[in-house]
């Protein structure tokens, strides 16, 4: 039986494109401002297509970590520190406008007044990502919140979906991740929970599905594919 829910934050709890790709032309604007080489060439590091405001489906921004991020960045960007960028970065990121994938606060009313125990593991900061809850008004649903800065690693790796069971005192059978990109699955595989990929992120079904136990459209299937599964559960074996 599913008892708790894991689930990344970026393309996942908010559309990811239409989230972070007003931020990316921002950003780049800000740091090469109307340069038209560094422009390009910032935006080609970032796997960003200016045109169309959309990342790629093999961007680094999708699944990376803001250090890995900005490490690349400073190939392009020469007159600057990884230190600054990256807070620079993290301040910008806490100021953008998040696009729900769903209405949030009803979507985790719902799942909170079922007793699940709920969790977010992101390899956004921390900062930025209790600042984008808060501004949803969902923090307070939740019982384990980890960016890749807090101290448990960062995804593909498992750390922050096993502290996320050591905290809630859940089995690994009795939990699920729920992410956009293959590094959220298959972190949630190497902690031996289930796995469902949405696709509010660039990546698509044929992507994900290879390494998700389920792929919905978005998390607002999720309340259906529980329901199917704890029927599945109480139906008598033949």
């Amino acid at each position: 039986m599913i008892k708790g829910i894991i689930f990344d934050k970026d393309g996942t709890l908010f559309d990811f494109n239409a989230t972070w790709g007003t931020w990316a032309l921002r950003m780049l604007t800000a740091e090469v401002g109307h340069d038209p080489v560094q422009f390009a060439a910032l935006a080609d590091v970032l796997g960003f297509d200016v045109p169309t405001e959309q990342f790629l489906p093999g961007s680094i921004v999708i699944a990376e970590t803001v250090d890995i991020v900005a490490a690349r960045m400073l190939d392009v960007l020469h007159d600057t520190t990884m230190d600054a960028l990256r807070a620079r970065m993290n301040a910008a990121a806490i100021g953008v406008a998040q696009v729900e994938a769903t209405p949030l606060l009803p979507f985790f009313d719902g799942l909170r007044g079922s007793g699940l125990r709920l969790g977010i593991a992101t390899n956004d900061a921390e900062a930025p990502a209790v600042a984008h809850l808060e501004q949803a008004g969902i923090l307070d649903h939740f019982d384990f919140i980890a960016g890749y800065d807090s101290g448990h690693g960062a995804k593909p790796g498992a750390g922050q979906i096993l502290a996320f069971l050591t905290q809630t005192g859940l089995a690994a059978d009795e939990a699920v991740m729920v992410g956009d990109s293959v590094h959220d699955l298959t972190a949630g595989r190497a902690a031996g929970v289930r796995t469902i990929g949405v696709l509010t992120g660039p990546a698509a079904a044929p992507e994900l599905a290879p390494h998700a136990d389920v792929v919905l459209p978005s998390i607002a299937d999720i309340p259906d594919w529980l329901a199917g599964q704890t029927a599945a559960g109480t139906r008598p074996s033949s």
